[in-house]
């Protein structure tokens, strides 16, 4: 009997610690570990908020995975993901603690408190926000959401904000983005 009492308090200290031990990490720990390794290799951080069931988060993802788009963003940028608006999935444990926090201080909530993913915030390696992927509007200050580029003045945009964050990006490289991102998504 206290043997199968043992197994069953062993299987329930197991089954407690389990999803503990499965927890998104903190989304300041991420950004910290973003921040050293920005410094020690000078270069900025490409902040990516999104969500497992965002769709336009997969074609950035596809997109930063193209060799020849990789090798630029390898180059001059440390990317850094944090997981966000898990909620919507029914799955709010995925979140990196804080992300939520994070995405509304670089500016990816709408006063409504809406937020279009993939959000992006290109920071400096001491996480100042250098630009993020608000498109300015008409009239006003900014609006949320190029998120991933796929028509023109998003893909303008985009390039706007990495050329103000990277300066030394060149026009070659800009040109390679810009052609990639131009390409539909089943070539």
């Amino acid at each position: 009997m206290w043997k199968a009492l043992r197994a069953a308090v062993a299987l329930l200290l197991i089954s407690v610690a389990l999803p503990a031990a499965q927890k998104a990490p903190k989304a300041d720990d991420i950004l910290k570990a973003a921040k050293l390794k920005a410094a020690d290799q000078h270069k900025t951080i490409f902040l990516i908020f999104g969500a497992s069931w965002c769709e336009d988060c997969h074609l950035l993802d596809s997109f930063l995975g193209l060799p020849e788009i990789a090798a630029i963003f390898d180059k001059y940028f440390i990317v850094t993901k944090l997981t966000f608006g898990e909620a919507l999935a029914g799955h709010p444990d995925w979140d990196n603690p804080g992300s939520d926090y994070l995405i509304s201080k670089y500016g990816g909530l709408s006063r409504s408190g809406e937020v279009d993913l993939p959000f992006i915030a290109i920071l400096d390696p001491k996480a100042t926000l250098l630009a993020n992927s608000n498109k300015p509007g008409k009239g006003q200050a900014a609006s949320v959401g190029t998120g991933f580029p796929t028509d023109p003045e998003d893909i303008k945009w985009f390039l706007a904000m990495l050329r103000k964050s990277v300066p030394a990006l060149t026009e070659d490289e800009t040109h390679k983005i810009q052609d990639a991102l131009g390409k539909p998504a089943d070539e």
